[in-house]
């Protein structure tokens, strides 16, 4: 079977756009009408006229994409493709914290399940986690950042916030240690070095550059280097070469692999788009919930926009 003809087939038969993310099976990202971060790819997915979307990601990302298209149809090709993170704090867990902080307010991380997004008053993801910080709070607002401690610190260090962590992290990004990046320094004395803000604290204080996945991409593509280690998950290195084909690429760690994104296959997204299996399902409460956290977010980056605009004219 030519697996990119028959999905091409489906995709017109469903009038469906397939989104994949980053750190997908290089074949997967191959077929992505849209490929990039979780986020980037659900908000484009809303400004289709598609009637399915398929999610080639993590299942939190799959929900968020149902929060902003409630309408659409989302499929995930593999359901079992869930996020260890994610799964580190759940809604009851969230309320209790809250409970002992009632006067905080709280930002979760888009790496979150939908019922933990309704918890919130803010959303944020890597790129956007500093702005957020500066932007949405008070400077005497009681702060609860969930679930990444990794990436809160980072925040917090850089925007002098007070923040109550959780202790989250990404397993896959916990496998990139301070040796491997010096390792590779070695190996590649005039690369830059790239790390996600999900690192150990060790590694991104050793790095040229912090950086969300969407940031690499647009880091390297105005940068006049040739050289960059990439401090994430492996997956990252297939649209890095791809967009800069004249530009080198070496992983900070082989290892750092996300079993559950590699789970999802061509074949298995044919069998998505044929038997329309593996919806994700929310009820309506849940995403008008977790909509006025996302929306916040995204309004205020659209303010952060305009204002830019308004100064430049």
């Amino acid at each position: 079977m030519n697996f990119q003809k028959r999905i091409e087939e489906l995709k017109k038969e469903r009038n469906a756009v397939i989104l994949v993310h980053n750190y997908q099976l290089p074949e997967v990202q191959d077929i992505g009408d849209f490929t990039g971060d979780s986020l980037g790819l659900s908000i484009e997915a809303s400004k289709t006229t598609a009637d399915v979307i398929v999610f080639c990601g993590v299942y939190f990302m799959a929900e968020t994409a149902k929060i902003l298209s409630p309408h659409k149809t989302v499929l995930i090709p593999d359901a079992t493709s869930g996020c260890p993170m994610a799964d580190m704090i759940t809604a009851d867990q969230l309320r209790e914290l809250k409970a002992k902080h009632p006067k905080a307010k709280v930002m979760c991380y888009v790496n979150t399940s939908a019922e933990v997004k309704a918890e919130c008053d803010y959303c944020c993801t890597s790129a956007n986690a500093e702005i957020m910080l500066n932007e949405a709070f008070n400077d005497d607002d009681e702060i609860i950042f969930v679930p990444d401690k990794y990436l809160a610190s980072y925040s917090a260090n850089k925007t002098g916030r007070k923040v109550i962590f959780w202790n989250g992290y990404c397993k896959s990004h916990l496998k990139i240690l301070p040796e491997h990046i010096q390792k590779q320094k070695e190996l590649h004395p005039n690369a830059i070095t790239m790390a996600h803000p999900e690192c150990l604290s060790s590694v991104t204080q050793m790095v040229d550059e912090v950086l969300s996945t969407s940031g690499m991409l647009k880091y390297v593509n105005k940068s006049k280097a040739n050289e960059f280690i990439v401090g994430t998950e492996v997956g990252m290195l297939h649209p890095l070469q791809k967009a800069n084909p004249q530009k080198k690429f070496y992983a900070a760690s082989d290892i750092a692999v996300c079993p559950n994104m590699k789970k999802i296959t061509l074949e298995k997204v044919i069998r998505s788009l044929e038997d329309m299996r593996d919806e994700v399902i929310l009820s309506e409460e849940i995403i008008s919930k977790a909509q006025k956290s996302i929306f916040r977010m995204i309004n205020i980056g659209n303010n952060i926009v305009e204002n830019k605009a308004e100064v430049k004219i």
